[in-house]
Order: C-alpha cells, then sequence, then structure tokens
C-alpha cells in the first residue's frame, strides 16, 4: 500500500495519513492481521518528524482500525465486510459516524449541493472501493497462484 500525502495541503499531516490508511483498508488493499510499515519508516520515507505518524497511528488505533504490539508492530485490526454479510460495526463507531455524516451532509445542502449529486457521489465512492478491493483481491489470487505454480509459499 503506498500512502500518499501533499504537503502543501490545507489537511494536517497526520490526518492525509490517517485518511489514506483508512482508503487503502476500505478498498482491500490493506487486509486485517497485515503489517503496517513502522513510524520510523513512514517518518523517514516522507522526511517527517515521527511524532506526526505516531499520532496518525495513534488515531487509528483509537478508531479501531489497527492494533499495536511493541514486538511485531502495527497490524491492521479490521477490513470491510463481504457483501451481504453482517458488518459487525462497532455501535459507538456507528453512532460518531452518522453525527459526522450528518454534518457533512449539512455543509452540503447549505452550500447548495443537491440531493442527486450527494447521492451519485456516495455511489460512485462505494463502487470505487467495490472496484478497488476487487482488484486488490484479484492481484493476491494470481499472487496466490504464482507461488503454489512455483513451488513457493
Amino acid at each position: 500500500m503506498q500512502i500518499e500525502i501533499d504537503p502543501l495541503s490545507a489537511v494536517p499531516l497526520y490526518q492525509q495519513i490517517r485518511d489514506s490508511t483508512v482508503d487503502a483498508i476500505a478498498a482491500g488493499e490493506l487486509v486485517p492481521g497485515e503489517q503496517l510499515a513502522s513510524v520510523r519508516q513512514v517518518a523517514l520515507g516522507f522526511g517527517i518528524n515521527v511524532q506526526t505518524v505516531t499520532k496518525a497511528y495513534d488515531a487509528l488505533r483509537r478508531e479501531g482500525f489497527i492494533r499495536t504490539n511493541h514486538k511485531s508492530g502495527s497490524v491492521i485490526a479490521r477490513g470491510p465486510a463481504d457483501p451481504g454479510a453482517d458488518p459487525g460495526a462497532d455501535p459507538a463507531f456507528v453512532g460518531e459516524w452518522a453525527d459526522r455524516l450528518a454534518t457533512l451532509l449539512a455543509e452540503a445542502v447549505a452550500q447548495g449541493v443537491g440531493d442527486a449529486e450527494i447521492l451519485g457521489r456516495v455511489e460512485s465512492q462505494l463502487g470505487s472501493f467495490a472496484e478497488r478491493r476487487a482488484a486488490a483481491s484479484a492481484a493476491e489470487a494470481a499472487s496466490s497462484a504464482a507461488s503454489t505454480t512455483t513451488g513457493k509459499s
């Protein structure tokens, strides 16, 4: 997974790291149990302060997206539910998310964004996640098939 940040953005760097990671989880590019790069590796890679990355990882941990063990580092804790499956989302998260969604929708409506555009963008984003999950799943299957064919695991 490639974390993307824009140093010129008004969005704080830690928030960009957090958002990029959540996006990759939603798209299936990061899966439960997958190891994240260490805080130090990410900081060195972007030439940013270790505390910035720590703040992003702390937010991800608080929100339940990652688990951290001081020996093995940070791993993805949960991923998107399979279509049609019980998502099993934390009720506290769902309540907080609904509040944030209400505020975001209020901002859009107050700025004159129409219902059709809002719904279209939601459907488009969900479709994008589904396409990226399918691509990540296909890449994983191809990698597994190649490993099996060559006798590697």
